[in-house]
């Protein structure tokens, strides 16, 4: 019997320590709510909470999500703040989200704060605040009136404008420039290919026959890459294949000049070295020698 009585008295002072280490029952918090008027569409309005009840700090366990709170409001994310006596303060902000055509009165719903362990919940009341329209309502049968569009303001574009010929004339001297150096580089490689230097001789020295033939025959050499005669014109048709077309004139034209230097003279009916450069030249020249 002594050992029920000391298990009932030992169950009877857990439930009774049980009883009492439960949580403090919810208190009215201390607010300071918004001004209650002068708010339109896009304006904030701030409520603040003491977290402190009978003197004690009070910790909240979770601060009050973002979202929005109806209709009329949108409640941001909250924030604590320290007063000038070092009282701390959970701020709440709701952004006025709604444009109402006359005047309206926007609750502010009522929530609760959950303190921490051994704290009390926090009861915050709700409140009133007075929401405007942007713009008066027009009286009974009266058009609206809108506000005409500003005119596009003038921008100066006279320096614009110079600066912008400037640069498309120096683009233009640059193109210019770019395009006769290269046209003079193009010249001045075509001018010193062999037959191009062999018809400004021949044009110079007139019609005499040696000369002539001794001008082309240079001419044929700087093609060929090498001295040539008779017997080694095959080298030139391999170094130069442009030149195949006119070959029988080429072997006639080196018949004729072994007939001129080593022989009685040049046939009667030999072919001018002024004519057959023209002919080489433009073969030269076609196929970008």
């Amino acid at each position: 019997m002594k050992r029920i009585a000391v298990i009932v008295a030992v169950l009877a002072g857990a439930m009774s320590g049980t009883a009492g280490a439960q949580a403090p029952a919810p208190a009215d918090a201390v607010v300071m709510q918004p001004r209650p008027f002068g708010y339109s569409v896009g304006d904030i309005a701030t409520q603040r909470v003491l977290l402190a009840r009978d003197g004690r700090a009070i910790a909240p366990s979770t601060l009050p999500e973002a979202g929005r709170a109806n209709s009329w409001l949108e409640r941001r994310t909250a924030r604590i703040e320290r007063d000038a006596d070092g009282r701390r303060w959970l701020a709440v902000d709701y952004q006025v989200i709604t444009a109402p055509r006359t005047l309206a009165r926007v609750a502010i719903p009522g929530w609760e704060l959950a303190g921490a362990a051994g704290t009390p919940t926090l009861r915050v009341p709700a409140a009133t605040i007075s929401v405007g329209p942007l713009t008066a309502p027009p009286a009974a049968g009266e058009a609206v009136s809108l506000r005409a569009d500003h005119p596009a303001p003038f921008i100066a574009t006279g320096a614009m404008q110079r600066r912008l010929w400037q640069w498309l004339a120096a683009l233009a001297a640059t193109l210019v420039a770019w395009l006769a150096f290269v046209a003079w580089t193009v010249w001045r490689a075509r001018s010193r290919l062999p037959f191009a230097r062999a018809l400004r001789q021949l044009r110079a020295r007139g019609t005499a026959p040696a000369a002539a033939r001794v001008a082309l025959h240079h001419a044929f050499d700087g093609t060929a890459g090498r001295v040539l005669h008779t017997g080694t014109l095959a080298i030139l048709f391999d170094r130069a294949p442009w030149l195949r077309p006119v070959q029988a004139q080429v072997e006639r034209f080196y018949a004729d000049s072994a007939s001129l230097f080593f022989g009685a003279g040049p046939p009667a009916q030999a072919e001018s070295p002024l004519a057959l450069c023209r002919q080489l030249r433009r073969l030269e020249r076609r196929h970008g020698a």
